[in-house]
């Protein structure tokens, strides 16, 4: 696995400048966002990078890869299914509120996609305050939240959104279109490729890790992406659920 031993390292400055990645301006490219209801102010820009990447990218690679998902897929989703039943059980008897949460993020190439989670936060959670960045200590999460959140199980109905194809089981986590459009470094070169379940800043680093770090890891997987590496993510995916840390 010469590409997983390549990305095998912890500090995310050094594993940025190992690889020779810069994310100032000119990493800031950005993508054909294509508009929806709710966001019809996203730039309509293309620079020709998706089809630059879509060219190097071996077609081997990417069907292996895309096996992976479907395959991956279906199976956590029989292993998961008695543990989702109960947690929608339990989501629906504790608060008030629909029993999933949907949203609508943004995918590869800047296409819209709405991404669906268990709902760990009070109903209407960002009526009054609006979108912020996800934090570990946040009060609107309910009790049976946390839980979910801790384990992780909330994020199992994505598996719907890799069966689709919105997603993959690997790549940089979705980003919802508010903060896209403010931040260039989650705009060009990280939308290459399809949002993941998982990725490499998920299990090398820890839940609150700064944002623009988190990218440079994006970056890093991106630029090593093949069928062997997201193996090997997906295999280190296993112990950080059972030590509750990453993402």
């Amino acid at each position: 696995m010469e590409h997983a031993a390549r990305v095998h390292r912890t500090d995310a400055e050094q594993v940025t400048a190992g690889a020779g990645l810069d994310v100032g301006p000119q990493q800031g490219r950005i993508f054909p966002l294509h508009p929806s209801r709710s966001s019809p102010r996203l730039k309509r820009q293309s620079d020709g990078a998706a089809a630059s990447f879509a060219a190097r990218a071996p077609r081997v690679s990417e069907f292996l890869i895309r096996l992976l998902d479907i395959v991956g897929s279906l199976a956590i989703l029989v292993l998961s299914l008695p543990v989702m039943l109960v947690s929608a059980l339990l989501i629906k008897i504790t608060s008030p509120g629909p029993v999933f949460y949907r949203q609508e993020r943004v995918g590869q190439g800047g296409r819209l996609f709405t991404l669906c989670k268990f709902r760990t936060m009070v109903n209407d959670a960002e009526k009054h305050v609006g979108p912020v960045w996800a934090s570990r200590e946040d009060d609107r999460v309910t009790s049976v939240g946390r839980i979910l959140r801790r384990m992780r199980i909330d994020e199992l109905p994505q598996i719907y959104n890799v069966l689709r194809g919105d997603m993959s089981l690997v790549g940089p986590r979705p980003e919802r279109p508010f903060f896209v459009e403010r931040h260039q470094a989650l705009q060009g070169v990280r939308l290459a490729v399809r949002p993941g379940l998982t990725g490499l800043a998920q299990v090398r680093s820890f839940y609150d890790l700064k944002p623009n770090h988190k990218v440079r890891y994006d970056y890093l997987y991106i630029q090593n992406r093949c069928f062997l590496l997201n193996v090997y993510i997906l295999l280190q995916t296993i112990p950080v659920l059972f030590a509750k840390k990453g993402w």
